[in-house]
């Protein structure tokens, strides 16, 4: 599925990057909500429920929910699911890991972001996975700056992910964010330095890091939507918005309503 139709990148002005961290919080705002119910027990439907039922509370519709056909508010991909996983029934055990990855559209700009979830005690190699994963945002983040190009944020992604011997999914990507969900450029979670578009004051993109357990390649599902690793192993994602001003980024979204709903639960 080819999400990517624009040929040239949409810089932002300074008013419409501070509707852009608007839209980020509402998305960061609903997976606060989802981190106080997920948990053993609960369904992705539940958390699809919830999380459609928060954005409109907050004025805002869901990004995802119609978009290239999607029939769900959240996607949730459990433990070898790296994406796109479609919401189900199916509850949730202890030793899961849940990516939910969740859109909301605020005076006509999008927030897109994810978090990785662990469902009561998982594996210390899960755990790790998790760990790293998370890591390689914050690294990838931190290359988004004038001066460096796209492939600097992929290089450092991959090096830090190569690392620990994880593998880094190539069929997937980050991507630009503005009035529509995906926009130039493509930003891969691979790369080589000093390749690719250069990074520019008014830039503002999704950093998503999909990083796998075991092989970098994955497949999808019958349903057309759910990818999957293709040895089974589990594969861990989280994602950021970013903004390019006065030459660092800035992250519009925050996991701070998360880890204080899952620090609360303790």
């Amino acid at each position: 599925m080819n999400f990517f139709n624009r040929r040239m990148i949409i810089y932002k002005t300074a008013e419409e990057i501070e509707i852009m961290r608007e839209a980020a919080l509402v998305v960061s705002r609903t997976l606060g909500e989802i981190a106080k119910v997920i948990g053993p027990g609960v369904t992705g439907n539940e958390l699809d429920k919830l999380a459609e039922d928060y954005i409109r509370s907050q004025g805002a519709v869901p990004g995802f929910k119609g978009l290239y056909g999607c029939p769900s508010t959240v996607l949730v991909s459990v433990n070898e699911q790296v994406v796109h996983g479609l919401p189900s029934d199916i509850p949730f055990k202890e030793g899961d890991i849940i990516s939910v990855d969740c859109g909301a559209v605020w005076k006509g700009y999008y927030g897109d972001h994810a978090y990785t979830f662990e469902i009561g005690e998982v594996a210390p190699e899960v755990k790790k996975l998790l760990q790293v994963t998370k890591e390689c945002l914050y690294i990838g983040i931190e290359e988004a700056k004038v001066g460096n190009r796209i492939g600097d944020i992929g290089f450092a992604i991959q090096q830090h992910a190569e690392k620990h011997g994880y593998g880094v999914v190539r069929d997937l990507v980050g991507h630009g964010l503005g009035k529509s969900l995906h926009e130039d450029p493509q930003v891969p979670n691979y790369g080589r330095r000093g390749r690719g578009k250069k990074v520019e004051n008014g830039l503002t993109i999704a950093i998503e890091p999909m990083i796998n357990m075991g092989t970098e390649k994955v497949e999808q599902l019958d349903d057309n939507w759910t990818i999957v690793t293709q040895d089974g192993l589990p594969s861990a994602h989280f994602e950021h918005d970013i903004a390019v001003v006065d030459g660092k980024p800035v992250i519009l979204s925050t996991f701070d309503y998360i880890e204080e709903a899952l620090a609360a639960k303790k």
